[in-house]
């Protein structure tokens, strides 16, 4: 059985930038998380490379028993309000209930650690795993957009958590 045990949050490297590269080329994986395919590697290592030098955001590798299976982030949006950002690279972890046990972490830094008062995040309407992960966490719908890219419609749903609901949950 898989426990918030088994997983560590670890800060990324630069050698993790392998990893990276390969979930953001991962067409399927992207359209479920930003929607946004990059082919060039230079571009691609650019952005990672950025990601190294944020001081307010931290950037985490997720581990289950010492192996890389994603990675989550927390990008600070004003003193207390950070927006949370995470992916499962590895698909063969897709369905076991591991998204959940990372969010309840990452919660657990960002309100203990961090001190934050509120987490948020947007989701494709269509990522319904995601979406049931967010709730088992706490985090509730607050609203919707319709965004254009390319010729494809679609819609991200805006979902928190506050520091006081996290506590009844977490």
């Amino acid at each position: 059985m898989k426990t918030i045990k088994n997983i560590k949050l670890r800060k990324i490297n630069k050698p993790d930038m392998l990893y990276f590269l390969r979930w953001w080329k991962d067409k399927k994986l992207v359209k479920l998380t930003s929607g946004v395919y990059e082919k060039s590697d230079v571009v691609l290592k650019r952005y990672f490379l950025s990601l190294l030098q944020q001081k307010k955001n931290c950037h985490y590798m997720i581990l289950l028993n010492k192996e890389i299976i994603g990675n989550v982030s927390l990008a600070q949006k004003s003193p207390r309000i950070f927006e949370m950002y995470i992916v499962i690279g590895e698909k063969k972890y897709w369905g076991k209930g591991l998204g959940t046990l990372v969010i309840k972490k990452i919660l657990k830094i960002a309100f203990g650690k961090l001190n934050c008062r509120k987490v948020y995040l947007e989701v494709q309407s269509e990522n319904l795993r995601a979406i049931n992960a967010y709730k088992k966490c706490g985090f509730k719908k607050v609203g919707r957009r319709r965004c254009i890219r390319g010729k494809k419609f679609f819609v991200l749903i805006k979902m928190e958590i506050t520091k006081s609901a996290f506590k009844k949950f977490g």
